[in-house]
């Protein structure tokens, strides 16, 4: 059993910064790639970001140069590092987290979700 914890977010003008955490915790926890995901008010969820267990990361094109993803393998955590924030990245955002576990064969892998945490920019 997975458990993802997100942190952070909450309301902030335009131009302003906020930074997101989630901590994946589990018995025997092996943790493949990271994600944020954000669901806009009307509209279906979208990737923002995400990195690989060798970090390597990829942005959507409308949060690239401000948002910065990162994560803590020690501590089993991603961190998503938001600065010039506008009205538009005002969503529900999620912290995914693809966990593995090896298989006779070939590993099998399993998607796990935050429980989401409300951004608002607004003046």
């Amino acid at each position: 059993q997975v458990q993802l914890v997100q942190s952070g977010g909450g309301l902030v003008q335009p131009g302003g910064s906020l930074r997101l955490s989630c901590v994946a915790s589990g018995n025997g926890l092996r943790i493949s790639s990271m994600a944020w995901y954000r669901q806009p008010p009307g509209n279906s969820r979208e990737l923002v970001a995400a990195i690989t267990s060798g970090d390597s990361s990829n942005y959507a094109d409308s949060v690239k140069g401000r948002f910065t993803i990162s994560r803590d393998n020690a501590k089993n955590t991603v961190y998503l590092q938001m600065n010039s924030l506008k009205p538009e990245d005002t969503a529900v955002y999620y912290c995914n987290v693809v966990t593995w576990a090896p298989g006779p064969s070939r590993p099998y892998y399993y998607t796990n979700w935050g429980q989401g945490t409300q951004v608002t920019v607004s003046s």
